[in-house]
């Protein structure tokens, strides 16, 4: 038996009250409408009450046996839910079969076309046609307002925490650089480096042009350039944003800054308007680097003298910064491209990037071991203990190579000789001396001299005290500058 809803109080509105869930003004409404169940409630859950609703309009009857009507609601007994839903958009086969603003889709479902209603149209399923939709212009103009104001809003705030930011970070550089240029422009001995400007830089340099480059490394790059007076310069850059590379070009400056010796290369000036590229202004050297002309980038072949004089010039600069200096430097990245030659093959010793001032009554400096592989001294590089005698080996080195005109590492040696110490020790004699097959033998000539020989032969010994494995049984570069004088002495005895 299915309820039948009067037009007047209906028993529908009996079941509703025995649930507590009525509203009584809208129930005097219902009373008059021709559908009161579907208006009595709107909004309702499925399950909410034993007659569905919803604000949409009627969806199911449910038929009740035994309706007594005399019986409250509650008695009643419930039978069979009637559902139904709306129809859906027309089949269809092609377009034409389509009318109004709709087109003919796949659905997915079953393989059925159906003529689905456009943008901004939806389908009525009361008219069976296609609809636009209505826009609430008040609603859109409220909320296009709304955005507008928000994103002006939004506009402001970052427009006024970029300014501000830009503000603070400006500040911070040039506090930086004034930071940096009052280190640079006093020191302990009392010397000052000169500050130059960025556009002076830029003006030496052509705007840094890739044709001014003379080298570059792990730091950055290094120009050649012409200052206004036409003093020739060597401008070397810190990488941009590489923090260690700003350290290091600060730090050389910083060194050099406090010396002042003949076989140093000298410092001009420096430029830290860039608080995160500083630049270092140095004397340009211009016969390229000691390890140039020992493994042929330059045809220029070293004399023996030249290469003695070029030892000695360079233990001299290093006993120098070790014990004659205002407070005691240690290079730390001795090697034969750190020593650069002028045009009458005098050395200078450059790139003091890695280099550390000795601490007073400190006997070494506690630091990670840095340098160049085949020149780090390895007692250093066992218990990070930096001392004036991890420069000494280092030299050793170089002096192996004006012996030998070899690198100090070569892979095209074999796997054991890929060292240069280790190549020329496995060949020294009982006594420790130098054998003749590892010496240049441009060195020797066809017939050496008694002189030459000995000058050799004293000269590998040197090399070797320089590398032995304990740096207390190294020599100074004091005494190493002392005994390459009588080295010199012995040659020159031949004029």
């Amino acid at each position: 038996m299915t309820l039948v809803l009067p037009r007047t109080w209906s028993l529908c509105h009996h079941f509703l009250e025995g649930s507590g869930h009525i509203d009584r003004k809208r129930a005097a409404e219902c009373a008059n409408e021709l559908d009161p169940c579907c208006t009595f409630v709107s909004g309702g859950m499925p399950s909410a009450y034993k007659i569905r609703l919803h604000s949409s309009g009627c969806k199911a009857f449910r038929s009740i046996l035994h309706l007594d009507p005399d019986k409250p609601a509650n008695q009643w007994e419930e039978g069979l839910e009637i559902q139904w839903s709306p129809p859906p958009e027309p089949v269809c086969k092609s377009q034409l079969d389509c009318s109004g603003a709709s087109k003919c889709l796949s659905t997915g479902i079953n393989g059925f076309s159906r003529c689905l209603c456009d943008r901004d149209y939806y389908w009525n399923h009361v008219l069976g046609t296609c609809q636009k939709k209505k826009v609430n212009t008040k609603k859109v103009g409220l909320s296009l307002k709304v955005s507008i104001a928000v994103i002006s809003f939004l506009s402001v705030l970052l427009a006024v925490a970029f300014s501000a930011i830009k503000v603070r970070k400006s500040l911070k550089q040039k506090k930086l650089i004034k930071e940096r240029e009052d280190v640079l422009k006093s020191s302990n001995v009392g010397k000052s480096a000169r500050i130059f400007q960025l556009k002076q830089v830029k003006k030496a340099t052509n705007g840094f042009s890739k044709d001014r480059i003379l080298g570059s490394g792990g730091f950055g790059e290094v120009y050649k350039g012409e200052l206004e007076d036409g003093t020739v310069v060597a401008v070397k850059s810190a990488k941009v944003g590489n923090i260690k590379s700003t350290e290091q070009v600060l730090n050389e400056v910083g060194i050099l800054s406090q010396v002042n010796h003949r076989n140093l290369v000298r410092l001009l000036g420096c430029c830290v308007e860039l608080a995160e590229q500083p630049f270092m202004i140095y004397e340009y050297i211009s016969n390229g680097t000691l390890h140039d002309h020992l493994h042929g980038k330059y045809s220029t072949f070293l004399t023996w003298k030249q290469r003695l004089r070029i030892a000695l010039q360079t233990a001299e600069a290093l006993a120098y910064l070790h014990s004659a200096a205002y407070t005691p430097i240690y290079h730390r990245d001795v090697k034969s491209t750190n020593i650069l030659l002028d045009d009458e093959f005098n050395a200078k010793v450059s790139d003091f990037g890695l280099s550390r001032l000795a601490k007073p009554g400190v006997s070494h400096v506690s630091t990670c071991a840095q340098g160049t592989l085949g020149y780090l001294d390895p007692e250093y590089y066992r218990n990070y203990q930096l001392t004036d005698k991890s420069d000494v080996y280092s030299y050793g080195m170089v002096l192996l190579e004006l012996l030998t005109s070899q690198k100090a590492i070569d892979f095209s040696r074999d796997p054991d000789d890929v060292n240069l110490a280790i190549y020329v020790s496995q060949r020294a004699n009982s006594n420790g001396a130098i054998i003749a097959e590892v010496v240049d033998q441009r060195l020797l000539g066809k017939e050496p001299s008694v002189n030459t020989l000995t000058s050799l032969k004293l000269f590998s010994e040197i090399s070797f005290a320089c590398l032995r494995e304990k740096k207390r049984d190294r020599p100074s570069m004091a005494d190493v500058v002392h005994q390459l004088q009588r080295i010199i002495e012995i040659v020159n005895l031949e004029s």
